[in-house]
């Protein structure tokens, strides 16, 4: 099963290209560091601004690079159905473990539109599927029934839910039984999100402080809410500095102060503003990430 601290991979620049070599070795790191999974070309991903080749190349790299050693949850969300087939189809051609796939943004479906999105999704080939609900962001909120119905194709096996609605947890249980992965996608409601009855979390923190993340994650899972909240306290300043602009920006942005990658981002995102660098250096340092 899909659980525990899942990074949702920042796609790493350079002069404006994507770094595949930096890549792999941000996927050596993860591993290292005790991440569960890696999401890659999620929004996190900068898969709004790859093109399509580059979103299919990531994917490939990351799962030759995991060679199997952690699930790789590929990202195929789009509010175009044809390309949501596509992009699962090459995920489930090279090997990837799964695929998160977004409630279609802008054209905002109906609950049956979304049915037929998923299913059509679904029935394009045998990769397992994980929802992404993000109703800030796509400005349509898939409703826990509908959730239910979907829970009933056999390889639609889970949600990242980013509503921020600690309840939906407990609803989405109601509808889709209690075996259906729930993940959260918001960081700072991740350790409510697992006490609920959520198994992990995709995480943008995690890109900056995966080994944290992990034992956030695995306490949890362990039942010691305790030590978790622990965790959760030395994080917490560093979720809000992170997401105080754009959230890959200012993970890109806490991964260079590691010397992890480089802050670069693609057209219209742009640097961090000062002020927010200031507030991301003195949350790692809080959490003990920096000396």
């Amino acid at each position: 099963m899909i659980k525990g601290s899942l990074p949702a991979l920042v796609t790493p620049l350079k002069d404006g290209a994507v770094d595949f070599d930096t890549l792999a070795k941000l996927v050596e790191w993860h591993i290292e560091e005790g991440s569960n999974g890696l999401v890659p070309v999620g929004t996190t991903g900068e898969s709004p601004t790859l093109t399509h080749d580059e979103h299919m190349k990531v994917v490939e790299e990351v799962v030759r690079a995991a060679a199997g050693r952690i699930p790789v949850v590929a990202g195929a969300g789009s509010n175009n159905t044809a390309e949501t087939v596509q992009f699962m189809r090459h995920a489930h051609k090279v090997g990837a473990d799964a695929a998160l796939v977004v409630t279609p943004y802008y054209n905002k479906p109906t609950q049956a539109g979304l049915i037929a999105h998923f299913t059509a999704a679904h029935d394009s080939c045998d990769l397992p599927i994980i929802i992404y609900n993000i109703p800030g962001r796509s400005s349509v909120d898939m409703t826990p029934a509908t959730m239910g119905e979907l829970a009933r194709l056999p390889r639609i096996i889970g949600v990242k839910d980013a509503t921020g609605d600690l309840a939906r947890v407990c609803a989405q249980r109601i509808t889709c039984g209690t075996d259906f992965v729930q993940i959260s996608g918001e960081d700072a409601t991740a350790h409510g999100f697992n006490a609920q009855g959520g198994v992990g979390c995709i995480s943008v923190t995690a890109n900056a402080a995966p080994k944290l993340c992990a034992q956030l994650q695995a306490a949890c899972l362990a039942g010691d809410y305790a030590e978790a909240l622990k965790i959760q306290d030395r994080l917490m300043p560093l979720h809000h500095a992170i997401f105080t602009e754009p959230g890959l920006v200012g993970a890109k942005y806490a991964m260079s102060l590691l010397g992890k990658c480089s802050p670069e981002t693609r057209s219209p995102l742009v640097p961090l503003t000062d002020g927010t660098k200031a507030l991301v250096e003195k949350a790692m340092r809080h959490a003990g990430l920096l000396n």
